[in-house]
């Protein structure tokens, strides 16, 4: 009996992009998916199209390396992935590329970025640890960056999921790559009126922005700003929202509501510092609403500059917030509706399929 092929994925502690990429890649191949870690309790219920990924339990598995270490834990994790003979496996992700000597049978990387905190973030992250601790957090990533690099230079194909992250491969690793968009389900987000609200969808951690977009709005009192999703720096945007009316922290919210959100609202603001690719700003589009976004990264391979959403200049202060949302006012996103839907359109997980199994016959061959 021929072997499915294997879909590895770093871990699905929530549904957001690079989760939804390695579940469509599961149904697409058939695939069965394994993951370092899986938080079940995240994900509705038919977010798996096929069957939920085989749940490694890598902190239960190394408890003691996981508190000093999610990174490391989940590296060792792959690391010991038991060895498998499939026809073909794709890796999605940074960590799962580290199981590529475990496995047989042709190698795909799908790329959502190279690991920032090895490349182009590496001083961002390093000034965030503390001075006595980065002696050791240096020779960490001396070390991550080396199994990287090799798992990388392992692959029979990669694929980017933008042009951005294919620069970064070539500027950083000297490796070539194809480009597929991730897949985003157009038909999930419809218009669906418009409110008196502006929507911030990002994750919130410290590439993000979003506390920069809560402090803009801090500033704009008669502008209403609804947040949604969870991360790092929840809590910390929270505080400085606390005092706000105008202000609403939701944290992680539903499939459902975050589609109600979407096509509700007058617009979506979206800044993070050289986004890898983007899902969001695509959903925002395919529910007719444009995007007050950023001038860089995969924003600009999305985002349409007064067709479907306002670019604000790149490390954006506040103030520059403020003047697009006060531009975007609710004749000119009503305006940008056809052409925001026109735009999402070529991003629906339809094409992302088409291409890839175009690529993956292809290495086949």
């Amino acid at each position: 009996m021929r072997q499915s092929p294997l879909i590895l994925h770093d871990a699905f502690a929530f549904p957001g992009g690079g989760e939804k990429v390695a579940q469509s890649l599961a149904e697409l191949t058939g695939g069965i998916l394994w993951t370092a870690q899986f938080n079940q309790a995240a994900f509705p219920p038919d977010f798996f199209a096929m069957r939920p990924p085989m749940d490694m339990r890598a902190r239960e598995k190394y408890p003691d390396l996981a508190r000093l270490s999610e990174t490391a834990c989940f590296w060792k994790c792959f690391a010991q992935f038991p060895r498998s003979n499939p026809p073909y496996t794709i890796f999605s992700g940074s960590l799962a590329p580290m199981a590529h000597e475990r496995v047989t049978g042709k190698k795909i990387l799908y790329c959502h970025t190279p690991p920032r905190i090895l490349y182009d973030q590496r001083d961002y992250y390093l000034s965030g640890q503390p001075a006595a601790k980065r002696p050791a957090y240096k020779a960490f990533l001396w070390t991550f960056e080396r199994a990287y690099a090799k798992a990388a230079r392992s692959m029979d194909l990669i694929v980017s999921n933008s042009q951005n992250v294919a620069h970064r491969l070539g500027r950083y690793l000297q490796l070539d790559s194809e480009i597929v968009p991730p897949p985003v389900r157009t038909q999930d987000f419809t218009w669906l009126g418009q409110e008196d609200f502006y929507l911030s969808t990002a994750r919130v951690d410290r590439l993000k922005r979003v506390e920069t977009i809560v402090e803009a709005f801090l500033a704009m009192p008669d502008k209403r700003l609804v947040v949604v999703s969870g991360g790092s720096e929840l809590e910390r945007v929270r505080a400085m929202a606390a005092n706000a009316p105008n202000i609403e922290v939701r944290g992680w919210v539903s499939a459902q509501d975050l589609r109600q959100l979407t096509g509700k609202c007058l617009a979506t603001v979206y800044i993070p510092r050289d986004e890898d690719f983007g899902i969001s700003p695509v959903e925002s589009m395919a529910a007719g609403k444009p995007v007050i976004g950023v001038a860089e990264g995969g924003l600009l391979e999305t985002v349409q500059e007064h067709k479907t959403g306002i670019l604000i200049q790149a490390s954006p202060r506040p103030e520059h917030v403020v003047q697009a949302v006060s531009a975007m006012t609710p004749e000119l996103a009503l305006s940008m509706r056809a052409a925001c839907e026109a735009r999402a359109a070529k991003f629906d997980e339809s094409a992302f399929r088409a291409k890839m199994q175009r690529l993956i016959d292809g290495v086949l061959r």
